[in-house]
């Protein structure tokens, strides 16, 4: 069974920043160690690909995403 790598799309970011959108939340089944927590989709997929881990988006509940980034 391969590992799984867990993460979201972050809540607190605007649109169209440069910024990386999605927030590493678990690791399971895969000796990894990670310094960064925000990272971007391609990065993901190079890591999953480098560790045979498959990645496991969480879903963000839309309408919590909303209220955030209209606070900014």
């Amino acid at each position: 069974m391969p590992g799984k790598i867990f993460f979201r799309e972050r809540t607190k970011i605007g649109e169209g920043k440069k910024s990386p959108r999605f927030k590493l939340v678990a690791v399971s089944g895969v000796d990894l160690s990670l310094l960064a927590k925000h990272l971007r989709m391609q990065e993901l997929e190079l890591i999953a690909t480098a560790v045979g881990a498959e990645l496991v988006e969480l879903k963000v509940d839309q309408k919590k995403k909303d209220e955030d980034v209209e606070i900014k």
